[in-house]
């Protein structure tokens, strides 16, 4: 197989990530997160990091694993209702937090790997989100200003990938994953299968490889449950 952009190890792709990194990470939940390139970031101690995803994993895994390494210094996400020590670290004033909905923050990713400097939405407008933000009002309603994300790095997990970075996601693992692709100036895709090039269906490749630098087979996912519920006996 042609190496193109595949890397052989994780240890290497992760090797310019440093102290003070912006990293937009895809996933929802526990969902289609970069789970080896998260454990070979907790193995590396990079610390005061900036994070952008929806949610930080949970106490245990995913990116809560660098929660209680102390190697997050903020957290700008939708979600944070999973995670003990996310909590904690808040309320101790350890790490500090933006909340952003949730659509916008999907919007603000895709907005910054477009180029997209600003864009303005009315979700948010008459609260707490709006603060600080620029007002405008559009056809009689108020919008806010609302920033494009770019990190300097965006860590994705795919199913299927070539060597030239054409990613495949799989059902509801694609979530974030496509847009935090985007966002990064440096993307890092871990994937499930690489398969030759042109052996992908190009009507079916969700991010193309412009937007890929590195790619990395992972293998033995746990693709952990983040709550199961079932009905009563």
């Amino acid at each position: 197989m042609a190496k193109g952009k595949v890397l052989d190890s994780f240890k290497q792709a992760i090797d310019k990530i440093e102290d003070g990194a912006t990293l937009v990470v895809g996933g929802f939940g526990l969902c289609g997160i970069p789970e080896k390139t998260i454990l070979a970031l907790r193995d590396k101690g990079v610390k005061d990091l900036t994070v952008v995803s929806n949610n930080c994993g949970v106490d245990d895994w995913g990116l809560g694993l660098l929660l209680a390494n102390k190697q997050i210094k903020k957290m700008m996400s939708s979600y944070v209702g999973e995670n003990k020590i996310f909590e904690r670290q808040y309320l101790s004033g350890e790490l500090e937090v933006e909340l952003i909905p949730q659509g916008t923050l999907a919007e603000r990713m895709r907005a910054g790997g477009a180029g997209i400097p600003g864009f303005y939405t009315a979700t948010g407008v008459g609260t707490k989100v709006a603060e600080g933000k620029e007002h405008k009002d559009f056809d009689g309603r108020t919008y806010i200003l609302e920033k494009g994300i770019v990190g300097d790095f965006a860590l994705v997990k795919a199913w299927k990938a070539d060597p030239l970075g054409n990613l495949v996601f799989r059902k509801t693992s694609r979530n974030f994953n496509p847009v935090a692709a985007m966002s990064g100036k440096i993307t890092i895709a871990e994937v499930e299968e690489i398969v030759e090039a042109g052996e992908l269906n190009p009507d079916e490749i969700h991010t193309p490889g412009i937007y890929v630098q590195h790619v990395l087979l992972g293998a033995n996912y746990e693709k952990r449950i983040e709550r199961l519920t079932v009905r009563q006996a």
